[in-house]
């Protein structure tokens, strides 16, 4: 299953209730990822080194663990 495939299930099974579209969460994955890569330490409990920094990212979205604020058309992480 893709990452596109996943995250549409996903969201239409357990959706976040401050995530108004798919394609938000998908933003916001994404950014959360690069932070991941980057060196953040994931804030779900998860073990880092069998998972991939994406889906990662996904499962904190969707659980509410990544905060951000809907300024217009930009999309910013807290």
């Amino acid at each position: 299953m893709s990452l596109i495939e996943e995250t549409e299930a996903t969201a239409e099974e357990t959706p976040a209730p401050e995530i108004d579209s798919k394609y938000r969460l998908i933003i916001l994955a994404a950014k959360r990822s690069k932070q991941l890569q980057r060196g953040a330490r994931p804030r779900i409990d998860i073990d880092a080194l069998k998972h991939k920094h994406t889906r990662i990212a996904l499962k904190e979205v969707m659980q509410g663990r990544v905060n951000y604020s809907d300024s217009g058309d930009e999309e910013e992480e807290e």
